[in-house]
């Protein structure tokens, strides 16, 4: 067991705008991990939840999307946790074990015990501080969080084995084609400093094998096409599957919520989650009202402090409504997102979607989702600037931005 004083950092990896292009048209706006769940940018969830890590360091974030797109986030985050964040820019995309060593001099400035690395596109209720602790009993380099999900949707996610007693990693495989198990990787880690020389050795390897070839030989140069840059080191397949079943690494199983965040879909059903634990960790997050002084609120709302609501509108479950939204009498507004400077007039209803920003919904319109998180069209989307008419119907379609409809819209993707 470490000293109680050991410095911890955290490495959240928020990628780039080459990735994330299922997010459109979302993501044409503001980057992905700024997209607001529960009335929160998506990378503010794991920074919160860095925040109960005792003795933490510094946060990180490390991606290649341009500075100035993170600079004002990361200085109110800076200030309001009371705990350095600093927004790394990758060159070029390095893999997600490739970027924390490329940067392992500005991690290891504060000669932390333990680095945690998160990735941001994950939502679910992050245990670090007690990962951190079965971490220190295992005695690995490296503990991953793992759950249990149905077998038909394990390959589609990285599967791995564990001794159930010792939890100690025995096998890892990145999206397999045949079932290997039901346990799979939750992209939220722990590890030691030894982790960093453990990509230092496959960037090594990888080197030593170009430098084997024969330069001669056009077999070779082919080879050397198609094999990854020496500096490209994934974590997944390029660390945890050959270190398997070595004493390096362990698993810590959550029972809690857990969801990859792809698609704008995937966001809406995440942002109920995050709604849903703010009632166990900051219920003061959450709207109330019955429908008399204010809004009728019904299940785990947000409602930002600068939003004008209707007192005789219903609001919830699941709802999260964003900065300067106007909502009109009568509106009905359920399992949706509704982003800032929208405007929704009177008897307007929201139903499994979510309306961009400055967007502006006519009277006794309704825009509708069929409620299927996981569907191309199961989630309506309006991009920014969209303008529904009057009593116009919108149902299971994508708007991009800038466009107004004044007839009704089924199953469409509106360019």
């Amino acid at each position: 067991m470490g000293s109680s004083e050991d410095k911890v950092v955290a490495v959240i990896m928020v990628g780039g705008p080459t990735k994330g292009t299922r997010f459109r048209p979302l993501s044409f706006n503001t980057p992905k991990p700024l997209f607001p769940l529960a009335g929160q940018p998506m990378v503010h969830h794991p920074i919160s939840a860095c925040k109960r890590i005792a003795n933490l360091a510094q946060i990180f974030l490390i991606g290649f999307y341009e500075e100035r797109e993170f600079a004002l986030y990361v200085s109110s985050i800076s200030n309001e946790l009371k705990v350095p964040v600093r927004y790394l820019k990758e060159d070029k995309p390095h893999g997600s074990a490739g970027g924390l060593y490329y940067f392992r001099d500005l991690i290891m400035e504060d000669s932390p015990s333990h680095i945690f690395l998160l990735n941001c596109d994950v939502c679910c209720n992050f245990p670090l501080p007690e990962m951190l602790e079965a971490h220190k009993k295992y005695g690995g380099i490296g503990t991953l969080l793992v759950i249990k999900v149905s077998a038909e949707s394990a390959n589609e996610f990285g599967e791995l084995v564990a001794d159930p007693n010792t939890k100690e990693l025995l096998h890892y495989t990145e999206k397999p084609e045949t079932f290997v198990s039901d346990l799979i990787n939750c992209g939220v880690y722990i590890f030691t400093p030894e982790i960093l020389d453990a990509i230092s050795n496959v960037s090594s390897h990888r080197e030593d094998r170009a430098n084997l070839r024969r330069v001669s030989s056009f077999e070779a140069l082919q080879l050397a096409t198609r094999s990854l840059p020496k500096d490209f080191v994934r974590l997944d397949q390029d660390i945890l599957s050959p270190l398997a079943g070595k004493k390096k690494f362990y698993t810590y199983e959550t029972m809690d919520f857990w969801e990859q965040i792809k698609t704008p879909g995937m966001s809406l059903k995440c942002s109920g989650l995050y709604l849903a634990q703010f009632r166990h960790t900051t219920p003061h997050l959450l709207a109330s009202g019955d429908g008399t002084r204010s809004a009728k609120v019904v299940g785990d709302v947000y409602i930002h402090p600068s939003a004008k609501v209707h007192p005789t509108a219903k609001i919830g479950p699941n709802v999260s409504i964003s900065a300067n939204v106007r909502v009109a009498a009568g509106a009905r507004l359920i399992n949706c997102i509704i982003l800032d400077d929208v405007e929704i007039k009177e008897n307007a209803v929201v139903l499994h979607a979510i309306v961009g920003w400055k967007s502006s919904l006519g009277k006794w319109s309704r825009v509708q989702g069929q409620g299927d998180y996981n569907a191309k069209l199961g989630t309506t989307i309006l991009g920014e600037s969209v303008g529904v008419e009057d009593e116009v119907v919108v149902i299971n379609s994508i708007v991009l931005p800038h466009k107004t409809l004044n007839v009704s819209v089924q199953e469409e993707i509106i360019l």
